[in-house]
Order: C-alpha cells, then sequence, then structure tokens
C-alpha cells in the first residue's frame, strides 16, 4: 500500500520528537528542544512552499483537480486547499466576502 511507508516515517519522527521531549535531564531536553524550532522554523517555510506546488500542479491540470478532491487526498479543508494556492500563511486573514456574495 502507498500511505505505508508514508505513516510509517511520520511515526518515526513523531517518535524521534516525543524522545526528545521524555529526556530526563532538563538542561539537554531544552537544547535539543531549542535546536528543534530553530530548525522548524527554516524547516516550515520550505514544507509549506513543497505543498503549494503540489496544490498548483494540480490545479493546473487539464482538467484541474477540484478543490475537494485536493482536500481529500491531503487531509485537509476545503477552505486550507484554497488558502494554500493563494499562497496565504497559517497568520495571514481570508478576504471577507462582500455583502450580498455568496461563498
Amino acid at each position: 500500500m502507498a500511505e505505508e511507508p508514508i505513516e510509517e516515517e511520520a511515526r518515526r519522527v513523531f517518535e524521534a520528537l516525543d524522545g526528545a521531549e521524555a529526556m530526563a535531564d532538563p538542561l539537554a531536553r531544552a537544547r535539543v528542544i531549542g535546536r528543534l524550532l530553530r530548525d522548524q522554523a527554516e524547516r516550515n517555510k520550505r514544507f509549506m512552499e513543497y505543498r503549494r506546488q503540489v496544490v498548483l500542479d494540480l490545479r493546473a491540470q487539464t482538467p484541474p483537480m477540484p478543490y475537494r478532491r485536493i482536500a481529500a487526498e491531503l487531509g485537509v479543508s476545503l477552505g486550507t486547499v484554497q488558502d494554500i494556492e493563494r499562497g496565504a500563511t497559517k497568520w495571514s486573514r481570508r478576504p471577507k466576502a462582500e455583502e450580498g456574495e455568496s461563498l
């Protein structure tokens, strides 16, 4: 099954993070967590761009893959797929619908 290697890899990453959190020495744990946080800040930017490129590629197909199908494939909401396509980040705001405009 195609998802098994992905799930296995994700499980190993989460176990490693759990291991860092469970370290007995508070100072060592704080150092490791600091390193993880610094690295993850940069990595998040790359990850969001990788995911955005997938969405853009799927929407560029002929015919474009529907937003709902992309959402189901990525395991996110329809609105999140639209935000990803727009390049919106977690902290940006969606435009509000004009009065009388339906979403």
